[in-house]
């Protein structure tokens, strides 16, 4: 059985990253991993603000956990964000491809206040106007608004079932698109895969009719361009997603794979992550 099982799925944890320009770090438990990723973007707030500007990080919700701690720590050290840009990776959509109301369960943008914006003290928070998510109706103010800004400093992020980051999504099967094409999509509207809404219908108890079908996205294009990839992965379900993206082929079929073509990747697992995935029959 294991013999038809592709090479990368038996890369032991103690070599994973290597021979790839992707430096991997393990990270403990999930608990470790929310801290590790809310130190290293509070560490680049900072450091903005000692080179006397403000920092512009695209964020995920997905990683999640990070984002109390952050709040919390922003408010011990009486860290002044409020010029610091948050581009949120991407949203969900409504048939009519608008963004889902706040109050969705699944609405980032409501995530976002409750477990981030809402926690911080309204002097030191980034201003409404620097809580950035990409809009349907104009998805090229993306990149007018990240040049204006000078680029971003870091792009921080998880890795989906299929390879996704954000929500940019791999080619349906019979689709081919070069890795050269993939790299330079840009933000923008799309249809989720089924493996995509299925794997998030775990978040509201596996019902999937409350997955939309539609989301708009931060491209490739804007994650790439970002100065740093910070990467984090803490479920167990990444075991595997994480040997294809590292060694596995470098394909638009694997999205996160592209994360090998930039000079200044990092993946943070958790250490149940980077053990080998279990693959038996039972």
């Amino acid at each position: 059985m294991r013999e038809a099982l592709p090479a990368y799925l038996s890369v032991p944890p103690e070599k994973l990253g290597e021979g790839v320009p992707v430096k991997v770090r393990t990270c403990g438990d999930m608990e470790g991993v929310a801290d590790d990723m809310a130190r290293v973007m509070l560490e680049l707030i900072e450091a903005a603000r000692s080179e006397g500007r403000s920092a512009t990080l695209i964020v995920p919700v997905g990683p999640v956990d990070q984002f109390p701690v952050l709040a919390e720590r922003i408010n011990q050290r009486r860290c002044d964000c409020r010029d610091v840009m948050l581009i949120n990776m991407d949203e969900y959509l409504t048939g009519d491809d608008r963004w889902v109301p706040i109050d969705h369960p699944l609405s980032f943008r409501g995530f976002m206040n409750r477990k981030f914006y809402d926690r911080i003290d309204p002097g030191l928070a980034p201003r409404p106007e620097n809580r950035v998510f990409p809009d349907p109706t104009d998805p090229k103010k993306m990149a007018r608004l990240i040049d204006r800004r000078g680029g971003v400093d870091a792009c921080f992020g998880g890795i989906g079932i299929n390879g996704h980051i954000a929500f940019n999504e791999p080619p349906e099967p019979g689709e081919s698109v070069s890795v050269e094409e993939f790299a330079a999509l840009p933000t923008r509207v799309l249809s989720l895969t089924r493996e995509t809404r299925t794997i998030n219908s775990v978040t509201v108890g596996g019902e999937i009719s409350i997955v939309p079908r539609r989301a708009i996205t931060v491209g490739m294009k804007e994650i790439l361009a970002a100065r740093r990839l910070r990467f984090y992965c803490n479920r167990p379900w990444q075991r595997a997603a994480v040997r294809r993206v590292l060694h596995g082929p470098l394909t638009s079929a694997c999205p996160a794979s592209l994360l090998r073509t930039h000079p200044d990747a990092e993946l943070t697992v958790a250490d149940y992550v980077a053990e080998l995935p279990d693959i038996q029959l039972r």
